[in-house]
């Protein structure tokens, strides 16, 4: 019967369910859980009535206001509002709040829902006057922040606290759509284009690389190829030279065996057959001697300057032992205390 005294907050039909109408004075009263029910005592505040049992007197008390303590949401109506720079937004939002004092929210304000309301609605018009139309869409979190501790500033003597505000819908100018539509889509061809330029200049770095690889694995195979070749012809080199040695070593022994002149005869007589069969064969050129048919001259020949050779070795070894003898009797005076004796 004296609805006339209750805020604002809880006039609307959406409202009504968050508070219980104001009750008469019948001594004992229930009061339900998460409500706070104010009494006043002959017009003023006496106290506010806790969730269960109370008691009240007659004529002098009556219940003045009824607030709900639970969580309440508000919509807070779309808006226009200027970004920084200069477009214009039609934007609304969703507000969380709760009392948490029974005596500010009924004595504070007249109208908390009004206020709220309008508190959040230029609030978010001075954020948005801060921000560029990029930085709304990206920083919404930190738009929706900064709403709840402005909010939270001004709600302090009012027993309200603001819990969180949501952005719900933000709609700009059909051609400031147009634009950013064309700018994402001008982003979006810039990202490929350079991603495809990365790409081909990874391809070429890695075709470059693997080009490089493969010449510096075929000059070592080059090199190691030409160290073992070397050392193949090396050993080559060494084993013909040490056969050849054998071989002379082994002539040799052969010719100061007995009958070692005649054997060595032969050998120089099929040596001659051999090359005289062979003239003509390389070259138009030929020098022959005047007795080319005559092989037994020739036999004789290389066998008379075998035999020189041989003689002058011996000659030289003769005359190396002398001079040792020499020597030997020299020494051998001088000890004896007698005068040196050339040989």
């Amino acid at each position: 019967h004296s609805r006339q005294t209750v805020p604002a907050l809880w006039g609307s039909r959406a409202q009504q369910r968050w508070a219980s109408s104001l009750p008469m004075n019948t001594v004992v009263l229930f009061v339900p859980q998460q409500e706070a029910w104010v009494v006043e005592r002959m017009g003023r505040f006496h106290r506010i009535l806790e969730p269960g049992l109370n008691f009240l007197i007659p004529i002098l008390d009556r219940v003045k206001y009824v607030q709900s303590l639970k969580e309440i949401v508000i919509d807070v109506p779309e808006q226009s509002a200027v970004s920084l720079d200069n477009v214009t937004l039609q934007i609304d939002g969703v507000l969380y709040l709760r009392i948490l004092d029974p005596f500010k929210a009924s004595y504070g304000v007249e109208d908390p829902e009004y206020a709220v309301t309008q508190l959040a609605q230029t609030t978010m018009r001075s954020e948005l006057g801060k921000l560029t139309l990029d930085k709304v869409f990206r920083e919404r979190e930190s738009l929706n922040a900064n709403m709840v501790h402005s909010i939270n500033q001004a709600s302090d003597d009012w027993g309200i606290r603001c819990l969180r505000y949501e952005i719900k819908d933000i709609h700009v100018p059909p051609r400031v759509k147009e634009s950013m539509q064309m700018q994402v889509e001008a982003e979006r061809k810039k990202r490929a284009t350079v991603l495809e330029s990365e790409g081909t200049r990874e391809a070429a770095i890695n075709v470059a690389e693997g080009r490089k690889q493969a010449q510096i694995l075929a000059s070592e195979g080059q090199k190691a190829e030409q160290i073992n070749k070397a050392a193949g012809e090396a050993n080559a080199v060494l084993a013909k030279a040490e056969a050849k040695a054998k071989a002379i070593r082994l002539l040799s022994e052969a010719l100061t065996q007995q009958n070692g002149n005649a054997a060595a005869s032969l050998t120089v007589a099929e040596q001659y057959v051999s090359a005289f069969s062979n003239l003509a064969k390389e070259s138009n050129t030929i020098l022959l001697p005047s007795n080319t048919g005559d092989i037994s001259s020739m036999v004789t020949q290389a066998m008379a300057i075998y035999g020189s050779l041989s003689k002058t070795k011996s000659t030289a070894e003769s005359v190396t032992k002398a001079e040792e003898g020499g020597e030997f009797t020299t020494d051998t005076h001088r000890l004896h205390g007698g005068a040196p004796t050339s040989s």
